[in-house]
Parts: structure tokens; sequence; C-alpha cells
């Protein structure tokens, strides 16, 4: 199962070419979604206008080369390792459904556009592609079930579903659906397999189809914030806020009364 591309026995059924626009048009619903996301939220609008307003309260001026390597550290540091999760089990959760999904993401075109036909595909890649969708089920499932904001803040039953939610489950059963949809292929249960071929299908669409509605579009968004929010403190602007005091920190006894269970 590891080692078999399990698009070489799809193609069988669905033909190559099927294959690949179906990818292509997942790409333009990302694409598209994005976009529409942005015109309706003015992400980039805000984006471009607050930083010409931060512009004006510099107080010094940040040469271009600082300005590479603060933008080189951000994405090696902040979105790369996800260093803005303070907390070890969130980071870990979240790098390991980042790095999984872009595994199995990746390894998915290569297959699918290099050997959708060929027997002779490379071990790795139908190897990382599984390892990939494992990673995204962990990282997913950990999060869910365990890590999620408003179920240990704010005490709600981890059924409870928002449309914001979209993107975390429609990848998670993206990965799942993948997984037992290879399973049940090599093991030549062909009904099975075709049900959990379909929900895989189904599943992408999902993901890809509701980037308007979901999260999805976040991720572009956050390393772009990361970037600005540096570039803020080495220019002295540092969004409009007062630079931080040499002083000790002081919460209160109160503190002491519960495990910290807020992010």
């Amino acid at each position: 199962m590891f080692t078999v591309n399990p698009f070489v026995e799809l193609s069988g059924l669905i033909s190559p070419l099927a294959m690949q626009i179906f990818v292509i048009v997942m790409v333009i619903l990302t694409i598209g979604g994005t976009i529409l996301d942005m015109i309706h939220k003015k992400n980039a609008q805000y984006f471009f206008e607050n930083a010409k307003e931060l512009k004006k309260s510099a107080t010094r001026h940040v040469p271009t080369g600082e300005k590479i390597s603060i933008i080189v550290k951000t994405l090696a540091h902040d979105v790369a390792t996800s260093a803005e999760f303070c907390g070890f089990q969130r980071r870990l959760a979240h790098l390991l459904g980042m790095y999984g999904t872009i595994i199995f993401w990746v390894t998915s075109v290569i297959m699918i556009f290099t050997y959708p036909t060929s027997s002779l595909t490379p071990m790795i890649y139908p190897f990382l592609w599984h390892l990939g969708a494992l990673m995204t089920c962990i990282g997913g499932y950990w999060f869910w079930f365990i890590l999620r904001v408003d179920v240990r803040a704010e005490g709600n039953p981890w059924h409870r579903i928002v449309m914001a939610d979209l993107f975390v489950l429609a990848l998670v059963a993206t990965s799942t659906f993948g997984l037992l949809w290879s399973y049940f292929q090599s093991s030549g249960m062909s009904g099975l397999s075709t049900l959990f071929l379909i929900l895989f299908i189904v599943s992408n669409i999902i993901l890809f189809g509701g980037v308007y509605w979901s999260k999805f579009a976040h991720m572009f968004y956050k390393p772009g914030a990361a970037i600005q929010k540096h570039l803020a403190e080495a220019d002295g602007s540092r969004d409009f806020l007062p630079e931080p005091v040499d002083k000790p920190k002081e919460y209160g006894l109160g503190i002491k009364r519960s495990e910290p269970q807020n992010y």
C-alpha cells in the first residue's frame, strides 16, 4: 500500500487527462475563492493602507538589505516553524498538519501529472503521499479533539461546527478518505475502494470549492502579517503600539488558581 501509486489503478477507470483537469480546476477554485475572500473582507486593501499609515509613523529608514533579512528570517522562523504558537502541543499539531498537507498535495500532483499510468513510479512518491496524509490526519484530529480554542477556553462541545471549521474538517476528511481508498484498493475490495474514492473526490471539491467560506485563505494572509509586524518593529512604527518597558510581569495571584487554557 505505502509503495503503490494509487492513481495508476485509478487510470483504468478515469483517464489521466480527466485527473489532471480535476487538479487544475481545484487550483482555479482556490485562486478564485481567495480573490473573492480578499475582495469581500478587503484584507489586501487594509494591509496596504495600514502599511502606508505605519510608514508615516516610522522613526528610522530600514535599508533594503535589512528588509530582505527580516523577510527571510520571518519566513524561516515564524512561518516555517509556526513560532507564533507558544504551546508545544498546539505548535506540533500545526506543523504536522501543515507539512503533511504540503507533502500530500505535492506528491499528488507529481504522481497525477508524471506517473498517472506508470507502474514504475519511484517508491518515494507513494510513500511520501501516504506519510503526508497520515501527518495531516494526526495533526488535524489532535487539533480537533484536544486543542481547539473554543472547546478548552469557552467550554463548547467538540462537535460544535461553524463555517470557519470547514477548512480543517475538509482537509482531515480528504486525507482520511485518501488513505482508506488506497488501503481498500490495495486489498482488492473494489466496493469499499469505490466508496472511499467517491468520498475522496467529494471532500476535495468541498475543500477547494469552499475556500471563500472557510479559513483556507487565512494561511496566505498570515505570512504577510508576520512580515509587516517585524518590519514595523524595525522602523519604529510598531503598529502604533508603545515600546515595551523593562519591568517584571505582574499578573496577580489569580493566575495561580487554575491551569492556563486560554490562547
